[in-house]
């Protein structure tokens, strides 16, 4: 093949590979540095080489066919080969600090300032049904197509894995991916997903790892969450939902110190006796200068057979709880949805398919989809933000 086609054809392959994108840290390969090199032989058949980022990348098998696709598109099918080979430590640490932006390793980026818009999902006890509202609030905002990621910082009682589907048979949840000490976060639905749950092992062989106690106090609580936040590399995000353990503890007291500008939606139930806890874990996220954004109440009445209305739980209670919120605020807090009992909503939290994606239009997941709604098009304050301009 004369060179003048060879190299024609070269550019078109690699124009092509622009739309290859890395599933772990979802860029083009080509802006990551991971094509190696595309080369064309007499015959006119295209090789392309492509540098992953370490041994053993979980994303290999995705890649090569992505990047033999590509090249095949451009070339005919059968007419292209890839050989897959392994970044240096330098070429690592160049891709690295790419992507960090130029911030310094370990700092945060979803602090006072961050374009990010931090939402954090709390309740006054367990059993509520937060990490569900969370896990399927999550969803729905990326299926809006918002950039989003997924914080689960209930250590001790981490669920979010299995919520969102990123758990095998064993209970073992899919395992980040290290290049070098930046953390890959998994993806499920689109949303980019970190929790305890994913670092755990099963207790003794064949055992089942979302079993496993995690048994930390305050400063270990800390340093977990400060390290979500640090050496997770999410990207880019719009939104960074945070579940937060039930309560007003160590979890919620170090998130209001990490994450001041944390908008915090509260979920209880509709028993007014739930009232008065989860009204303290609003008030603890407001006395670290958090604004509450909300309140949603899950587990409301829902429609029998014959067209009546079933109030397992009573009512009222998150109305109740909304109102006391917006005791002394300049603007109340809002009731975001009242979320019904729905088997299919526990069906999908049990089978890992959120009720957002297995059952649009289930009552549930109408009024999640309500929130995620209500939530997207909240206005933001530029209060504490840096605004990169300058006068001429």
């Amino acid at each position: 093949m004369p060179r003048a086609d060879s190299a024609a054809l070269e550019r078109a392959v690699l124009d092509a590979l622009n739309g290859v994108i890395d599933p772990e840290i979802r860029k083009p390969i080509t802006e990551l540095d991971m094509v190696d090199s595309v080369s064309v032989a007499e015959n006119g058949r295209v090789h392309v080489g492509i540098r992953l980022t370490i041994v053993g990348c979980p994303a290999s098998d995705r890649i090569e066919r992505d990047v033999l696709q590509a090249a095949e598109s451009i070339a005919g099918p059968g007419n292209a080969d890839v050989t897959l080979s392994v970044m240096t430590p330098e070429q690592r640490a160049a891709l690295t600090e790419r992507l960090r932006g130029g911030r310094a390793a370990r700092g945060n980026p979803f602090g006072p300032g961050s374009l990010t818009r931090v939402i954090a999902i709390t309740s006054g006890k367990g059993g509520v049904g937060k990490s569900t509202i969370t896990a399927n609030l999550a969803v729905a905002l990326a299926a809006r197509g918002l950039s989003v990621g997924l914080i689960d910082a209930d250590v001790h009682g981490f669920s979010i894995p299995g919520l969102v589907g990123l758990v095998d048979a064993a209970g073992v949840a899919a395992r980040p991916t290290r290049v070098d000490d930046m953390i890959l976060p998994p993806v499920a639905h689109g949303v980019k997903v970190i929790s305890i749950g994913m670092f755990v092992e099963p207790s003794e062989p064949g055992g089942r790892a979302s079993s496993v106690a995690v048994a930390w106090r305050g400063p270990m609580l800390h340093r977990t969450l400060n390290q979500f936040l640090t050496d997770v590399y999410f990207g880019d995000l719009d939104l960074l939902l945070v579940d937060l353990p039930p309560g007003t503890g160590d979890v919620a007291i170090s998130l209001g110190q990490l994450l001041p500008n944390a908008e915090v939606v509260v979920v209880t139930t509709p028993q007014p006796a739930a009232a008065d806890v989860a009204e303290r874990s609003g008030l603890v996220a407001r006395q670290t200068g958090q604004q509450i954004v909300g309140v949603v109440e899950n587990m409301a009445g829902f429609a029998a057979p014959d067209g009546s209305t079933v109030e397992l739980f009573g009512s009222g209670g998150g109305a109740i709880v909304a109102e006391r919120l917006s005791e002394g605020e300049p603007g109340p807090v809002p009731l975001l949805a009242s979320v019904p009992l729905s088997i299919t909503l526990r069906q999908g939290g049990d089978e890992g398919l959120p009720v957002v994606v297995a059952a649009p239009d289930d009552p549930a997941a109408r009024a999640i989809e309500d929130v995620a709604a209500r939530l997207a098009a909240l206005p933001r304050s530029l209060d504490g933000r840096r605004l990169d301009f300058s006068v001429r």
